[in-house]
This record gives structure tokens, sequence and C-alpha cells, in this order.
């Protein structure tokens, strides 16, 4: 370990993922940045996440439990027991590439600014990360403030949690993650930490495996008033950040995608949402429309309703994903373990 290295501490907040939670922290240790602490914070896990998670720990990886308090306060706690000049968050099911933070660093090294925001390219798989295939959008790029905010929200885009590095300066200019967000805690949480930033560096190069998680996005907020009223708080808050960094057409035209963008989640089932959205839309001298289902379900629709024709919408896609998941399950089986220290 070379301790004129800066540390960076990764932090990996970690709830009933007994499956995964070691093949993760393999993937944290792999980092080839030598000077780094890991820390888990099991967030109150109902199965054996703790204890797989106890099996790593030693002088460089930190394990600790709290009761159940969600994602957002897990990761608090973890970094209020961090030491790292920089951090990296890490969810508990997901794999870093073995160079990713060494390759973040150089570029820090290369044009220093602790309060540059890095960023980097990630990519979906379900369980054989090497089927993971990095497709860059708009976001992948340097970026201001105000660019990566209107891209994100017109283009309904996001850059997953472990892309960033970010200081510790920048982290602590941020504030906490907030609580009170039961669904895009981090999609909230990294537009202050950009807020706070000189604006966003973006490092080539596959860094980030994300496992997908599962279709049920038209359903997850639906389904939960406490979740509906969250998100649209997490919205509200976007529109302000935005509008505190650029007040303009385009900006305003942003916005109103977003929330076009995101209207389905809300409608039919929560129509006094829905109008208030309509009126922040026409607020930004926009239009908020009725959401569109795909044509396939238009004769569901006429026969049976709105409602019914959402949730065939819901269950097709959802239906062949399981099958995906499956057979991708399987397949990973036949292959054995993953080999996360060689993730490219």
């Amino acid at each position: 370990m070379t301790s004129t290295q800066p540390l960076v501490s990764i932090l990996i907040p970690a709830y009933n993922c007994q499956d995964w939670i070691a093949d993760t922290l393999r993937s944290a240790s792999a980092q080839t940045w030598p000077h780094k602490e890991i820390i888990v914070v099991d967030d109150g896990s109902t199965d054996q996440t703790l204890a797989v998670a106890q099996r790593f720990a030693s002088r460089d990886i930190t394990v600790v439990t709290q009761k159940n308090q969600g994602a957002a306060a897990a990761r608090n706690k973890a970094f209020s027991l961090s030491r790292g000049e920089y951090i990296q968050w890490l969810d508990a099911d997901d794999f870093l590439s073995a160079t990713k933070i060494a390759r973040q660093m150089t570029a820090m090294s290369e044009s220093p600014d602790k309060l540059r925001l890095l960023s980097s390219g990630w990519a979906h798989f379900l369980y054989r990360p090497r089927l993971a295939a990095f497709k860059p959008t708009s976001l992948w790029c340097d970026l201001t403030q105000a660019e990566w905010l209107i891209r994100k929200m017109a283009e309904n885009l996001h850059m997953q949690t472990a892309t960033w590095l970010v200081s510790r300066e920048l982290t602590e200019k941020a504030g906490p993650w907030d609580t009170r967000l039961l669904g895009d805690d981090d999609g909230e949480y990294f537009c202050r930490v950009l807020l706070a930033s000189n604006g966003v560096r973006f490092v080539p190069g596959p860094s980030v495996y994300y496992r997908a998680a599962g279709t049920g996005s038209l359903s997850y907020i639906a389904a939960s008033r406490r979740k509906v009223e969250a998100h649209f708080l997490s919205m509200k808050m976007h529109i302000d950040y935005l509008h505190s960094v650029e007040r303009s057409r385009r900006a305003n035209e942003a916005c109103v995608r977003y929330l076009n963008n995101w209207a389905i989640y809300f409608y039919p089932e929560h129509i006094d949402v829905f109008e208030q959205m309509r009126d922040l839309a026409e607020s930004l001298g926009g239009k908020l429309d009725v959401p569109a289902l795909s044509w396939k379900y238009a004769w569901i629709r006429s026969l049976f309703g709105w409602k019914a024709a959402k949730r065939f919408q819901i269950m097709a896609p959802a239906l062949r994903w399981n099958l995906t998941r499956r057979f991708d399950k399987f397949m990973a089986q036949r292959e054995g373990p993953i080999a996360v220290e060689k993730l490219p």
C-alpha cells in the first residue's frame, strides 16, 4: 500500500443480498488502486448478508450493521465511518472493472481539481457480466452542470451510482443522502453533487457492471402512495436544481419533456399528482399529455379501459424478462463462478 497516494473509500450499503455481496466485495478488493478502504453497512438484512460480508472483514474491510432504515441512511452511515479523500459508491450487487478507480484517479492527477466530478461508462447485466454491452449516451462526455442536467432530463438518461468518483470536499459540500426519498434518491443526490461541482469529467472505458433488477418500473411507483409522493418530490427538486443554474427556454422545454417521460408512472392511479404535474408543465410554458400506450394494447383499452391496458403493457415485458433471467441464471450456473477480478 502506498500511503502517499490518496485514500479512496468504497462505500457499500447492503440489504438482503446474500447471493451477491461476496462477489461485489471481491470486485472492490480487486481494484488496482492500492490505497483503499471498503466499508459495508448492512441495513438490517433478514437473510445471511451480514454473515457473508463479515467473512471478508479485515484491516481494509469494515462491516457494520444497523436497524433497517433504507439505502440512503445506510450510505450516510458508511460515509460517516469513512476516511478517504475520494468516495466510491457501490451497490451490493454490482461490480467495478479492476482499473475503474485507478483510471479515474489518474485523470484527476492529470488535471487536479477536487471539485471536478468524475464519471465513467456502465452497462447492465443479469447474471453474466461478460455479456454487458457498454452503449454510450449523450452523458458520456465532459459536461457543464446545466448541460448535464438538460440532457438527463430531456432524454430520460442517468448515470449509475457507481460510475461517479467524488472527492471528500465535494461530498461534504453536497450534503447527505435524502432519507425521505424512497426511489430515485441517487438521481436527486447526484444532482446536488453536480451543482456543488465544477462540472463533469468523463473517463472513458468500461467501468461499472450494473445488475438489472427487473422490468417492474411502471408498477413500482404506482403501487405505493408513499413512493408516488417521494418520487414526485424528487422530480420537483430536479426542476429546481436545473433552474438554479439555468433559466431559459431550452431548460423549461427539458423540464416539460421530463414530466411527460414520467407521467405514465402516475396516470391514472394517482390522478391528483398527474394534475399537479400538468399545472407544473403549464407554468413552464408547456403541456402535459395523457400518457400513450403501445399500439399493441389499444384493443385492450377499447374493451376494458386504460388501467387494464396498462397492466397488460406491464405484464408482457415482465414475463419475457423473467424467462430471460431464468435462462441467463441457468447459463451462469453452467459457466461457474464469476471472475470479478478480471473484469475489463
